[in-house]
Order: structure tokens, then sequence, then C-alpha cells
């Protein structure tokens, strides 16, 4: 009788092949798209309380299995330099740094459980942005997954105008079996007589900081798409654009500046023109079917300076309150997840809340995320030679600007839908930089000057 021996290394190849086929990042990240955009922001598994939400949940259990994959070689995992990765897990040392010192303590009940809960968040957000950067294996996946995340954000634009226009809450009726409401959340805001939207979302400055930052990427794909999805395109654009303006809000309109001057100047001299006309007719066609918005809009703005606008106050009222707060842990903080606004009062501006909780430290880390956002992102564009390659980085870019100015406006990281994109989207930006590296030739470097007019 004849045998066949296989040899090791061809065994090990197959193996290997094998598991690639049956691992799909780009799937395990879309569900958590569908869970974070769709599932409403309140509703949590009760027993677990606020790290219950389905997202959070699911997200959590990606971390262990990222861990697993990065320790057995058949899965395709990069293992290369990867400064997303760095960066994301710099925070969540310091983040346990600031746990420890947090428990060296005495804490209340309530502070004890928000910094537990803090943890499960910062681990299912890291696992995302891991799994994001290190496991999406081409570009066509990775824009599968943007075309995904602008699909849930226009969902949920569509939602909000219907709340705006109608007044008519479709959350309400949005029931999932097992789940229960874990604080008392209205989706009907107002400001002089306007109400605000807020989706699935928790609150109208969350939504728009959702839409702001998946705006530059809907923008994108509508400028790239085949001329059969052109037109459907470019309603998920208007669609979240529309839906910006509606949430009565600085931080809408500051994002819609930022992801606007990150973009725009990297366009051809006739897309530049074209933005600059679709502009100014939105606002005029915003002007007239919604009496008094842009005014409301112009209102918050003038009213930052001479103190007659009592958010504004409160935000920078909390700047002197929070000094005595961070005197007393200036390095680590007092614990993420411990300021609780119950129990203190409401910062409104993360980058102050994140100095209280996880200090001085903490603070440079959470900084070092953005950093690091922003420049795998430039740098991807500059190794990118195909033209939709490019500005696909770019937004990417203008997505992270969009986050960076978000989490001054209010204390993002403490709304599950704002703070999961936000990861989301880093980890994908970490993905564009290494498939760039990965498509650049060998000791050849693109011309990083000519396409677009960018020097």
């Amino acid at each position: 009788m004849t045998t066949f021996s296989y040899p090791t290394a061809t065994l090990e190849a197959e193996a290997q092949r094998l598991s690639q086929r049956k691992f799909d990042a780009v799937s395990l990240l879309s569900l958590y798209v569908l869970l974070l955009m769709a599932v409403p922001a309140g509703q949590v598994f009760a027993p677990l309380g606020g790290a219950g939400g389905p997202a959070t949940i699911y997200s959590a259990l990606l971390l262990v299995v990222y861990l697993v994959m990065w320790m057995h070689t058949g899965f395709p995992i990069d293992h290369r330099r990867q400064p997303v990765r760095v960066a994301g897990v710099l925070f969540l040392c310091v983040t346990l740094a600031a746990y420890v010192s947090a428990n060296r303590r005495s804490l209340p009940t309530l502070e004890l459980n928000g910094a537990d809960r803090g943890l499960i968040l910062v681990a299912g957000w890291l696992a995302v942005t891991l799994i994001g950067a290190d496991a999406i294996d081409n570009v066509d996946r990775l824009r599968t997954l943007v075309r995904r995340v602008v699909l849930g954000a226009t969902a949920m634009a569509a939602v909000g105008i219907t709340q705006f226009a109608t007044g008519f809450d479709l959350v309400k009726y949005i029931v999932i079996p097992g789940l229960v409401e874990n604080s008392v959340v209205t989706n009907q805001f107002s400001r002089d007589g306007l109400d605000r939207p807020s989706a699935t979302a928790a609150h109208p400055l969350e939504f728009a900081a959702v839409l702001g930052m998946c705006l530059p990427l809907a923008v994108h794909q509508a400028r790239f798409a085949p001329p059969e999805l052109c037109r459907r395109r470019w309603l998920q654009v208007a669609l979240i654009a529309g839906a910006l303006p509606l949430t009565v809000s600085r931080s809408a309109f500051l994002a819609l500046a930022v992801a606007a001057a990150v973009m725009i100047p990297t366009w051809p001299k006739r897309d530049r023109r074209q933005a600059y006309l679709v502009i100014f007719v939105a606002s005029v066609a915003l002007w007239l079917t919604v009496p008094g918005l842009l005014g409301t809009v112009r209102d918050l703005f003038l009213a930052v300076g001479n103190g007659t606008d009592t958010s504004a106050a409160s935000r920078s009222s909390a700047f002197d309150s929070a000094l005595p707060f961070i005197s007393q842990h200036p390095w680590f903080g007092r614990g993420f997840g411990t300021f609780l606004p119950q129990t203190y009062f409401f910062t409104d501006d993360q980058y102050l809340n994140s100095t209280i909780e996880i200090g001085i430290v903490g603070l440079a880390a959470l900084l070092g995320l953005f950093v690091s956002g922003w420049m795998a992102a430039r740098n991807a564009r500059r190794l990118a030679t195909d033209p939709s390659d490019r500005d696909l980085a770019q937004c990417f870019a203008a997505s992270t600007a969009a986050a960076a100015i978000a989490f001054s406006t209010f204390d993002a990281l403490s709304f599950t839908i704002a703070a999961g994109l936000t990861f989301l989207l880093l980890g994908c930006t970490g993905a564009a930089w290494r498939l760039m590296r990965q498509r650049e030739p060998s000791g050849v470097r693109p011309d990083t000057t000519r396409h677009m007019g960018l020097r």
C-alpha cells in the first residue's frame, strides 16, 4: 500500500488558510456597529447595569477573541508595528493605573461600581480598535465596514429628522426582550422652542458627534460611488448633513466646520467650487424650511463671550470647580468612571473630565489616541497611490478631527455610541495605515504632492 505524507509547512499553511477563511474581522465589527447604533443607548441587561448594553457586552467578549487570535499563529492578526495599537494599549494601561490608584482609598459604592464599569467599557473600546487596526485584511473589506457605519448613521439621521419634523419618537417603540431602561432617558430636548432630536443616542450632543464623525465617510462614498449607486450615496450624505443642524448645538457646526476644513482643500478645484455652492444652497434651504434655526445657532456662538448662555457659563464654571479634584490626584486621577455628575457636577468637556478621572497622564494618553489616529490617516494618504484610497485616508483624518473637537464639547466617554464609534474609527484608521503600507512597492515612495493639489 502506498502512503503519502505532506510536509509540515504545507499542513500549517492549509490550517492557516482555513482559519483565515472562517475568521472575518469586518463581520465581527459589523455586528458591533449594529448593536451600537440600532439599540437605544439607555437599554441594558439589568444585572450588569450601566455596563450591560449589548454593544458593551459584545465588545468585551471581542477583547477575549482578539487575545486568543493574537496568541494563535493561525489567525490573520498583524503583529507588526502599529501606532494606533500602541496608543490604545497605553490608554488602557493608564486607565488600569488610575483604577489601582482609586482603590487605594475607600470609595463610595456608586463610585466603586463606576470604576468597575469604566474598566469594562475601556476593555471593549480597545477590542474594537485592535481588531480593526490589526485584523481587517484588505482595503475592500475596510470599505465594506465603512459602508455599514455610514448606513447606521443614515438610519439614525432618518429617525432624528422624523423626530424633529413630526414629534413622533420611533425609539420608544424599540423594545428588545431582556433589556430594560437603565435610566430615565428622553429623546425630546428643546432649545428656544426647537425640539432637538437624538435618535437612538442618549442626547442631541451625542447624536451630533456621531453624525459629525460619519459625515466625511459618507461624502467619500458618494464622491467615488459607481454611477448606479451615486444617487443613493448622495442621499445618505443629505440625510446625515441635514440632521446635524437639527440638533441645535455648537458641536454640530464645529464638527461640520472641522470636517470641511480637513477634506475640501484636498479636492480638485472643480469639486471645491461645487462644495462651496452646495453649502451655500443648503444654508439657504435650511433658513427657509426651519425658521429660527440658524438664528438660534448664531446666538449660541455669540452668547459664548457675553455670558448670557447658561450652557457656556456652566462649562466655564466647571473648570474652577474641577481644580480641587485635580489637585487631589493630579497624575492618575481619582479613577475612570468615578466622577459621577449626579454626585458632583457636569463638566461638559471630556478632556476636563479625563483630567479629573485619569489625571494628567491619562489626558496625555487620550490626546495620544487622537494624535496617533490623525498621523496614521495622514501617513496612509501619503502612502496611497489610488485617488480613492487617498481620499478615504483623508476622510479618516477628518473623522478623527471631528471626534477630537466633539470631546471638548461634552463628556463623550460617558455616552456609549459616541465613545464606541470613536474607538472603532480609530481602529479603521490604523487598518488604513497598515494596508497602505503593505501596498507600497519596496523602496518606492509615492509622490505625495501632486494629487488634488495638497502640499
